[in-house]
C-alpha cells in the first residue's frame, strides 16, 4: 500500500475503481435507481454549497494580482484544451464512436482540479496562493462556462444542451454555490474546522455519481455496445491528450520566463481536469443512459493525471530537499 501511495494510488482511487466495477456488475435498477438519483442530486447540491462556504474571496483577490500566470492558466483550461480536444475528436472519432467522442470533447471543456492541483503545487514547492486562485477561479467560471462551451461545441444533433439542463445546472450547482458564499461569514469557520465532514461529502458524492452513471450505462446495455478495441483506443488517446497538455504547459512556463514556483502552478493547474466538477455537470447535461460512456474519458484522464502528477511532484520535492531547483 505504501508503494501505491508513492505513485499516487490511494484508498480513494481504489474505491473509485471498485465503484465502477460495482456499477457494471451489480447496477441499481427500478426503485433503487430512482432513489439513488434523488440522493445523488442532493449530495451534489450539498457538495457545491460547501465549496461556496469554503472559498475565501481574499485568496482569490491576492492570486488575481499575478495576471500573467492566471491568464496563461485560464487560457490553457478553456482555449488550449478545447482546441486539442476538437482535433483529437476529429481524428479518432471513427474508432471511438459517437458517444465516447462526445465524452472526449466534454473532458476538454472542464475546469481544472482544485484539491489535487493545489496539493501537488505545494508538494513541488510552487506558489500555493496563486494555485488556490487559479483553481478556484477556474471552477467558479466553469460552472457557467463549461455548459456554454458544451452547447457551442455540440450545437448539432442530440448532444446539445436543453433549457432543462441549464435550469438543472442553476438549481443543483450554481444556486447552492452562491448560497454557500452568502452563508460563508456564519458557517465558513465551521466548514474549515470540520475538514473530515467536507471530505466525506466531497468524495462520497463522487462515488454516488460514479455508481449511478455506470449503473445506468449497464442497465441500458451501453457497455455491450462499446467494443473492447474502442476502450483500449480511448485509453491511448487520453494518455496522448495528457502528454500533449503537460508538454505544452512545461514549454509555456519556460517560454514566458515564469519563475519556478509559478511554472509549477501553470503545470498542475493548467494540465489537469476536475472529476469533482465534471461528473455533476455531466449528470445535469446528458441523458442518464449516456453519462457512463461520456464520463469515461474524464475518469481515465483523472486517474492518469493523478499518477503522473504524484510522480512529478514527489520528484520535484526530492530535488528541492537536496537544494537543486526542480525542472519546469
Amino acid at each position: 500500500m505504501k508503494y501505491l501511495k508513492r505513485i499516487g494510488i490511494d484508498t480513494y482511487m481504489l474505491l473509485l475503481i471498485a465503484t465502477v466495477c460495482l456499477g457494471v456488475l451489480l447496477p441499481a435498477q427500478g426503485v433503487a435507481a430512482a432513489g439513488l438519483k434523488h440522493v445523488t442530486f442532493w449530495a451534489v447540491a450539498l457538495l457545491f454549497f460547501l465549496y461556496g462556504a469554503k472559498l475565501d474571496p481574499s485568496s482569490v483577490r491576492a492570486g488575481l494580482m499575478n495576471w500573467r500566470l492566471q491568464g496563461l492558466t485560464f487560457a490553457a483550461t478553456y482555449l488550449m484544451f478545447p482546441v486539442i480536444g476538437l482535433a483529437l475528436a476529429a481524428i479518432f472519432s471513427p474508432a471511438l464512436g459517437a458517444t465516447v467522442t462526445l465524452g472526449l470533447m466534454f473532458l476538454s471543456v472542464l475546469p481544472s482540479t482544485v484539491q489535487s492541483s493545489i496539493a501537488f503545487t505545494s508538494i513541488a514547492g510552487g506558489n500555493v496562493p496563486a494555485a488556490i486562485c487559479a483553481a478556484s477561479v477556474s471552477n467558479i467560471v466553469g460552472v457557467v462556462l463549461t455548459p456554454l462551451l458544451v452547447a457551442l461545441l455540440l450545437h448539432t444533433g442530440d448532444g446539445g444542451v436543453s433549457l432543462d439542463s441549464v435550469i438543472k445546472i442553476g438549481t443543483q450547482i450554481l444556486l447552492p454555490f452562491v448560497v454557500g458564499q452568502i452563508a460563508r461569514p456564519w458557517i465558513g469557520g465551521f466548514v474549515k474546522k470540520h475538514k473530515v465532514l467536507t471530505m466525506v461529502v466531497d468524495r462520497g458524492s463522487i462515488l454516488l455519481i460514479v455508481y449511478s452513471a455506470f449503473s445506468a450505462g449497464t442497465v441500458s446495455g451501453l457497455w455491450q455496445s462499446i467494443p473492447v478495441a474502442s476502450l483500449i483506443m480511448l485509453a491511448l488517446v487520453v494518455l496522448v491528450f495528457l502528454a500533449i497538455t503537460m508538454g505544452l504547459m512545461v514549454g509555456a512556463g519556460k517560454l514566458f520566463g515564469l519563475p519556478y514556483p509559478d511554472r509549477a502552478v501553470l503545470f498542475y493547474c493548467g494540465s489537469t481536469k476536475s472529476l469533482a466538477s465534471g461528473l455533476p455537470i455531466a449528470t445535469a447535461l446528458f441523458a442518464a443512459d449516456k453519462v457512463g460512456a461520456i464520463v469515461l474519458p474524464v475518469m481515465i484522464y483523472h486517474m492518469s493525471q493523478l499518477l503522473v502528477c504524484a510522480f512529478i511532484s514527489q520528484k520535484a520535492a526530492r530535488r528541492e530537499e537536496t537544494g537543486a531547483v526542480p525542472a519546469g
